[in-house]
């Protein structure tokens, strides 16, 4: 929940500036707050700049004041919608069900679910990281079609890396998302070796090239990073350099 008219536009200004430069042959998003999704989607209008929405509903229309329905997203030329966000997971009591049931809903309507998973620290302490994450997963594309594996992203993050100064290494982290691309490869072998499987857990300009160089992170989903054009396309750079 960041960003506003004037802050949008500087920030999008100058990211598209900085592909332009670069040239972008990596697949890049701005997910924005609802009511910044007309501006944004104008801004990003002609450029490699994709947009996407930070949440959708589960439902398509109807009774449910303050929830924005993915047809909705897509006629303001969403791309991407995140759903099971750690911090919806957390503040609004998501289940896994709901995410499961928000994935379809913007199959639906021709998006591409960023679907997110990950574990507390306890959870990790405990030795069950495979066990949460893996099963968050599997509630998603028990809930899908194999055909539609291909059609979603997949990111990890480790809720106990964001904003607490624990960070986990490349390794623990290509760990999970090994793991993850196995549970796809049950649903969709083929499909499996296409999703991309993004790292969630704070990738910053001076971690991002160690990351994004293991054989199963295949990106960032980026948070304080993305408010500073600079830091966020140095990750772009990172990207396109593995």
């Amino acid at each position: 929940m960041n960003g506003g008219l004037a802050a949008n536009a500087a920030l999008v200004a100058d990211v598209k500036a900085g592909l332009a430069a670069v040239g972008a042959n990596a697949d890049v998003a701005v997910c924005v707050p609802a009511p910044y999704l007309a501006q944004v989607q104008a801004a990003v209008a002609g450029s490699a700049l994709a947009l996407g929405s930070q949440d959708v509903s589960a439902h398509a229309s109807g009774a449910y004041t303050g929830e924005v329905s993915a047809v909705m997203l897509a006629e303001f030329g969403c791309k991407y919608a995140i759903v099971g966000h750690s911090e919806r997971r957390a503040y609004h009591g998501e289940n896994d069900a709901a995410v499961a049931a928000k994935t379809a809903a913007a199959l639906k309507a021709g998006l591409t679910p960023i679907v997110c998973v990950g574990e507390t620290l306890a959870e990790r302490e405990a030795g069950r990281t495979n066990a949460v994450v893996g099963g968050q997963l599997d509630v998603v594309l028990a809930a899908l079609d194999a055909s539609d594996v291909q059609k979603i992203v997949v990111a990890y993050e480790p809720v106990w890396a964001i904003g607490t100064g624990k960070t986990a290494t490349p390794d623990m982290a290509q760990d999970v998302h090994a793991m993850l691309r196995a549970r796809l490869a049950a649903k969709n072998a083929d499909a499996a070796v296409r999703v991309q499987i993004l790292y969630g857990g704070s990738m910053k300009p001076d971690n991002a090239k160690e990351l994004l160089a293991m054989s199963d992170i295949d990106g960032g989903l980026i948070g304080g990073a993305a408010l500073k054009a600079a830091d966020f396309l140095a990750i772009v750079q990172a990207a396109q350099g593995n």
